[in-house]
């Protein structure tokens, strides 16, 4: 569950790490009364997305008068900004923040996330802050530093300073720095966070240090245990598939092809879109009806993955071993009848009651191609999604 900037930054401030005075808003009068309330003489407008690269989508506007602020927030406001990371369809702006503008004298980049290569949580950071880090990890890869922490020692202040240190800090500023790490780390740890990046944190010409863009993911399996998060989550920035899926404890994700997934188990789903890929075919989705999988989630799964205009055809793949071949079955039957279905279904079933199953589809009057094994099934799926015979 990601929060907006606006919302990170008010829990940063609670931590004590450094941030500008701003305030949210969600029309452009809105706007204009938090620039005065802020004071000064300039401001940054922000769009409240879940997506970074905002600045360079014209998500975020200097403002040196009213009328701008007021322009900005205008401009902004009930579209959606498309980002690199959201793609052409872009994300809903239903509110801005305005922020006091700030005096930049450097732009530094730091993060805490998982790197589960070593099992342990990283401090990353960069002297190219404001950068999108995978362009600086695959052009200069030498300008990222990362300290990773025992589970047991907990952030130790050598590893901030040694990172200062390799960021050109000096003085006071490394103080600070280590200041806003650590209190980064005891967030991370305390909130459940599965990652916290501030890209920027700059130095100003005053010589402080600044979280000036904030970006905070909670764990979502950490969710219930912390109801005053859960309130922060915005559903409008997420896809609404996936939104309905989660209504029914099903795992899904949007793709771009057009052959609809239903599977039993991560693994199987990975290797089921891999093997149509192999064929030539494009998944649409990833699906895992999970093992505990009821005959009424199986019917909930069905008429998700079909709602998808772009979907030309759809493969079950289904092994038995918790979940019972035979109540998939009883939920494909009651999906199809519900909804109809005008494109070619494949069904490969293996495991518990999987002749039982078989029996269940074959007397249901159905129009659905079986298969004999994975390969076959992916083979079959392409042909029939490309109008071709089998």
């Amino acid at each position: 569950m990601n929060l907006h900037e606006y919302q990170a930054k008010e829990i940063f401030r609670k931590y004590g790490i450094p941030v500008p005075a701003g305030r949210p808003a969600d029309t452009p009068e809105a706007a204009v009364a938090a620039a005065k309330a802020l004071g000064g003489a300039v401001w940054v407008v922000k769009a409240q997305v879940h997506a970074g690269g905002r600045g360079k989508a014209g998500g975020v506007k200097l403002a040196r008068d009213l009328d701008a602020v007021r322009s900005a927030a205008k401009a902004m406001l009930g579209t959606r900004l498309a980002t690199q990371q959201t793609g052409p369809e872009g994300l809903p702006v239903e509110k801005v923040y305005v922020e006091s503008g700030s005096d930049i004298a450097r732009e530094i980049y730091l993060s805490l996330t998982l790197n589960r290569e070593k099992g342990r949580i990283a401090l990353i950071a960069s002297s190219a802050g404001g950068m999108d880090i995978e362009e600086v990890a695959a052009k200069t890869p030498e300008q990222i530093l990362s300290v990773t922490v025992h589970p047991a020692a907990g952030l130790q202040p050598f590893q901030t300073r040694q990172l200062a240190f390799g960021l050109g800090l000096t003085g006071e500023q490394i103080k600070q720095f280590q200041h806003i790490a650590l209190a980064l780390y005891k967030l991370y740890l305390e909130q459940d966070t599965s990652l916290l990046e501030i890209n920027p944190l700059i130095v100003t010409k005053s010589g402080q240090l600044m979280a000036l863009d904030a970006k905070f993911n909670v764990d979502p399996n950490a969710v219930f245990r912390h109801p005053d998060l859960a309130e922060l989550r915005d559903t409008s920035q997420e896809d609404p598939m996936e939104l309905r899926a989660s209504e029914h404890e099903l795992n899904y994700v949007s793709l771009e092809g057009d052959i609809a997934c239903m599977v039993n188990g991560a693994g199987l789903a990975m290797a089921t879109m891999d093997l149509i890929k192999l064929h030539g075919g494009e998944p649409a989705n990833f699906l895992d009806v999970g093992g505990g999988a009821t005959s009424e989630r199986v019917t909930h799964a069905f008429k998700l993955i079909l709602s998808n205009p772009k979907v030309q055809a759809v493969l079950v793949n289904i092994f038995g071993g918790i979940v019972r071949c035979d109540i998939i079955a009883d939920g494909i039957v009651n999906a199809v009848k519900s909804v109809g279905v005008n494109v070619p279904v494949v069904v490969r079933l293996e495991g518990t009651n999987a002749e039982k199953a078989r029996e269940v589809l074959t007397g249901s009057g159905l129009k659905i191609t079986p298969a004999t094994d994975l390969t076959d099934a992916a083979r079959k799926v392409v042909a029939l999604a490309a109008g071709r015979a089998v």
